[in-house]
């Protein structure tokens, strides 16, 4: 059995302060950890996470990207979410947390919700 993985990329950023990063993988209980050790170092005031390439979300993803969101609304940054497949939008219609977690149908609509 193949290791579960989630790998980062670092897209470029868009205007002054705005990092995009796109998932690739599965956000789940095994990578969690480092997903969080690695983006809670960002210092980007706007943050994008492009996650049209995150094949599964469990509730421990889920968890981890409630508490990336509320650690960067505490130091005054913003966080959104982006490109998420059916199975992730499930996940979070039905934790609730839809309508708590800021998220666009693309990349390009968060990046411009930042700009306004």
């Amino acid at each position: 059995m193949q290791p579960v993985r989630l790998d980062l990329e670092s897209q470029t950023r868009s205007g002054a302060d705005i990092y995009c990063t796109r998932l690739t993988g599965k956000l789940s209980l095994e990578t969690v950890p480092d997903f969080l050790c690695t983006m809670r170092s960002e210092p980007a005031s706007y943050l994008v996470l492009d996650l049209s390439g995150v094949s599964f979300l469990d509730s421990a993803g889920v968890g981890a990207l409630v508490g990336l969101f509320i650690s960067r609304r505490n130091t005054g940054k913003r966080l959104a979410l982006a490109a998420l497949a059916q199975q992730g939008i499930a996940a979070l219609q039905v934790s609730g947390l839809i309508h708590l977690l800021p998220v666009y149908a693309s990349v390009d609509l968060a990046i411009r919700q930042f700009r306004m």
